[in-house]
């Protein structure tokens, strides 16, 4: 029989995307391997191969069509000695399967909520069977956001009227249940199981926050006509998630430190002198490198600073991941450099610059820019002298780093000019307390003003 082809979930959090491009036709002979389509997700463009062989009999999804659910069928592949015949009355809806979206996974939707941790997804939540249900065959439509909050609010979402597209029950509808006294739901469970067969601990529900302003209401503030309503693409959705839960569930604090570059920038340009011209071996080595080489050493001489925050117990790493902002057009990237603390200068280098590259024209793949240790935000090029960023999650830590500036200082009762850089260190004060913030930031700032100890 015909062989649906579905719409692919390219990372583990992807709940939809845009099929941009069909890189086939119908009737076109395909193979495993073959590239069938791009399909954006919320940050990168991504190719679709084929895993079966057969014949294109038949393209269910355009290209340009958003937010296609993950799993949905986008084409239908023919089998050997299968015509159009056979797709007769088959759309490859009865093929498909769709899970529940994790509790924590992102969305290209507006209520959205930021993307899980590496930590273990938990499992699908079984579909309730209710008269009231607002979708097929008894399965409710919610959000993960919706689902989440109606769980920690004790709220049976089958009582729940959905306002979203096709009944689906959203953020709204939940905060309205929940003020008006919605009906309850069933005890919850001591313990959640994990799809790896890990229990975790049992979710304590927390009080219910008031719901932001409603667009209605604050379009109500503004005169018709002296505005233009730009719509938030996918990343500038999940961007604004992952910053409301960081601000909302990581409680930050802050610590900032001044460095002298004078040595750092001294050996930066010995070692761009040592480099050839071009070719494989070439290379040009920034302050940024060297900061994202001091980071990853300053974790390994603090081990308990290269951590991260789960409910199960705090993981601690072995390697420095460390990830890397980039600021893209609508958003920003964080690309990782994995096992930092053992790369070469010129190979932390090269590696950023490719990242970076791709980054801006939105090609990284998932594994590219997820998981990591603490991340690197510098807006020194744009002369920003200090800042605090917010902690990307699952990260415990973001160092904000400003501009190098010639400053006096006082040394040795002397004064003296210098070239000194600030930065500030946003810690997760579940994992990281002040005295280990304190010296993992010692540790960044020995490395920076002794660079030659980076390579010791």
């Amino acid at each position: 029989m015909p062989i649906p082809i579905l719409m692919p979930a390219l990372s583990p959090t992807m709940e939809d995307g845009k099929l941009a491009k069909w890189m086939v036709k119908e009737g076109d002979n395909v193979a495993p391997g073959d590239v069938l389509a791009e399909i954006e997700t919320d940050k990168a463009t991504m190719e679709v191969e084929c895993v079966d062989e057969g014949v294109v009999g038949k393209i269910l999804v355009g290209e340009g069509t958003e937010h296609v659910a993950v799993n949905k069928p986008i084409a239908v592949l023919l089998e050997e000695g299968e015509d159009e015949g056979a797709l007769s009355g088959f759309s490859g809806e009865a093929a498909a399967v769709i899970p529940e979206a994790p509790t924590e996974a992102k969305s290209s939707s507006p209520e959205a909520v930021s993307a899980p941790t590496p930590s273990p997804a938990a499992s699908p939540e079984p579909a309730k069977q209710s008269a009231s249900t607002n979708g097929q065959s008894g399965r409710i439509i919610a959000s993960p956001l919706a689902r989440r909050l109606a769980r920690e609010g004790n709220l049976d979402l089958s009582a729940v009227q959905g306002s979203g597209p096709n009944g689906r029950i959203v953020r709204y509808d939940v905060d309205q249940a929940l003020m008006s006294g919605g009906a309850a739901a069933s005890a919850p469970t001591s313990a959640e199981t994990t799809s790896a067969g890990q229990v975790m601990p049992a979710r304590t529900p927390s009080a219910t926050s008031v719901p932001a302003m409603a667009d209605e209401e604050i379009l109500a503030l503004y005169e018709s006509g002296t505005y233009e309503v730009v719509p938030h693409d996918n990343m500038r959705r999940i961007i604004a998630d992952r910053l409301t839960q960081a601000k909302s569930t990581i409680p930050h604090f802050y610590l900032s430190v001044d460095c002298k570059l004078e040595a750092l920038l001294a050996a930066r340009k010995r070692l761009n002198a040592m480099s050839a011209l071009e070719g494989p071996t070439a290379f040009k080595i920034s302050v940024n490198d060297m900061i994202i080489k001091a980071m990853a050493m300053a974790l390994q001489k603090v081990p308990g600073a290269n951590a991260t925050w789960t409910e199960q117990g705090v993981l601690l790493h072995r390697s420095s991941d460390i990830g890397v902002a980039v600021s893209v057009d609508g958003g920003l990237f964080t690309p990782v450099i994995r096992h930092s603390e053992v790369k070469s200068l010129s190979e932390i280098s090269n590696e950023m610059k490719d990242l970076a590259g791709r980054a801006r024209n939105r090609r990284l793949a998932p594994h590219e820019y997820q998981g990591g240790t603490t991340s690197i935000s510098n807006l020194g090029m744009m002369g920003i002298k200090s800042f605090d960023a917010v902690i990307n999650p699952p990260h415990s830590s973001i160092l904000a780093v400003g501009a190098g500036e010639k400053r006096p200082i006082i040394t040795n009762d002397a004064i003296e000019v210098a070239t000194m850089m600030s930065c500030t260190l946003s810690c997760d004060h579940r994992v990281v307390d002040g005295a280990l913030g304190a010296e993992l930031l010692d540790a960044f700032k020995g490395f920076i003003e002794e660079p030659v100890t980076m390579l010791v």
